[in-house]
């Protein structure tokens, strides 16, 4: 049996690497697939190096563009790959262009297609991510999810019971195999970080493309900074905005490029708290008890706040919510998710194999 692998951003691949392994330990024949969505070696290639994950076999090399562009290119590309190929399954992670190109491929060539990550909704759907997801859940024949409440939203949706597999988070998987990696020590010296202090990320389009959402959100991040250190790894996307709206003059943040994945850990491992509008952040943080402030109105992962130490913010709220948790010492106990144990990858391994035995 033949398997392809469909990854394309930042937050695919360690997702995808302990799910490669595991079907490896079992003797799939495997093909990963790089779209190229994501094609900087700070957002892409530098994964590979530090997770030893297995190289791309094909890269497609879309680069990015609109979000039609995109996920067009993605499409005629794997359309003659899937052809040449027939694999007996694409699977494919998360919610990002990539992912809903490679399900409409698939289906329509009538290609077994298995989802990583099924099942989350922020219900919003303003969020491309959002738009994604729902497509490619209905495109797909196995729903493998990450969290219980996924499976109620997939039932509701009308999808069968037989398809959905509770199996865990792969990418908690990838975080427990590589904790021990994560030098905060080094981190603070290559920063030049004092104390405690704050970690931000933010790319997401309500955060970052309108200019007076992002003037608050500027605002913010200064007021933030008055009461710890920022280190700030700006992903490309609004960059520009922020810095002319007046970050770039926040003598308490440090703007950094987007960093790899094991030195955006352990800055992560040792921030006081987080603030970000990234979903894979969320996940992090709640395994790794970090105090978590997501800068959105809603987030596809609630497991995150009922079972972590994720809470939604604004921008007015932020100030508030992080002197409250800031008065406080980072937790020693904190509950994390059902099934996220680093054994997801297994877990998904075996669902695929038993399906296409099945099958066959």
């Amino acid at each position: 049996m033949s398997i392809v692998h469909i990854t394309g951003a930042r937050p695919n691949f360690p997702k995808a690497g302990p799910v490669m392994k595991a079907l490896a330990s079992k003797g799939s024949s495997q093909t990963l697939v790089h779209t190229g969505q994501h094609y900087s070696d700070a957002m892409s290639d530098i994964f590979f190096e530090q997770l030893s994950l297995p190289r791309p076999d094909v890269n497609l090399g879309v680069g990015s563009g609109t979000h039609a562009r995109q996920t067009a290119a993605v499409m005629v590309g794997l359309e003659d790959l899937f052809l040449a190929e027939r694999p007996d399954l694409v699977v494919v992670y998360g919610d990002v262009n990539s992912t809903v190109a490679a399900a409409l491929v698939a289906s329509k060539l009538h290609i077994p297609v298995a989802h990583v990550e099924a099942g989350l909704r922020s219900f919003d759907m303003t969020m491309p991510e959002e738009v994604n997801r729902r497509l490619t859940d209905q495109l797909s024949d196995l729903l493998l999810v990450t969290s219980e409440d996924a499976i109620e939203h997939l039932l509701r949706e009308g999808l069968s019971r037989d398809s959905i597999h509770f199996v865990g988070n792969p990418m908690i998987d990838t975080l427990i195999a590589n904790q021990h990696k994560f030098d905060v020590a080094a981190a603070r010296q290559q920063f030049n970080l004092r104390g405690d202090y704050l970690v931000g990320t933010l790319h997401r389009p309500g955060n970052v493309d309108d200019e007076v959402d992002a003037r608050k959100v500027v605002g913010a991040l200064i007021e933030a900074s008055q009461q710890l250190q920022v280190i700030l790894p700006l992903h490309p996307r609004g960059r520009d905005l922020l810095m002319g709206l007046g970050l770039s003059d926040a003598g308490n943040v440090t703007v950094v490029d987007p960093l790899g994945y094991l030195e955006f850990m352990a800055l992560v491992s040792g921030a006081r708290a987080v603030i970000t509008d990234s979903g894979g952040v969320q996940e992090e943080t709640t395994v790794l008890g970090v105090p978590c402030f997501t800068l959105r109105p809603n987030t596809e992962r609630p497991v995150t706040i009922t079972h972590g130490t994720n809470q939604l913010v604004t921008a007015e709220t932020l100030t508030k919510r992080l002197a409250i948790a800031l008065e406080s010492d980072r937790p020693t106990s904190w509950p994390v998710p059902p099934l996220w144990d680093g054994a997801a990858g297994e877990r998904i391994a075996e669902v695929i194999k038993v399906w296409l035995e099945t099958r066959a």
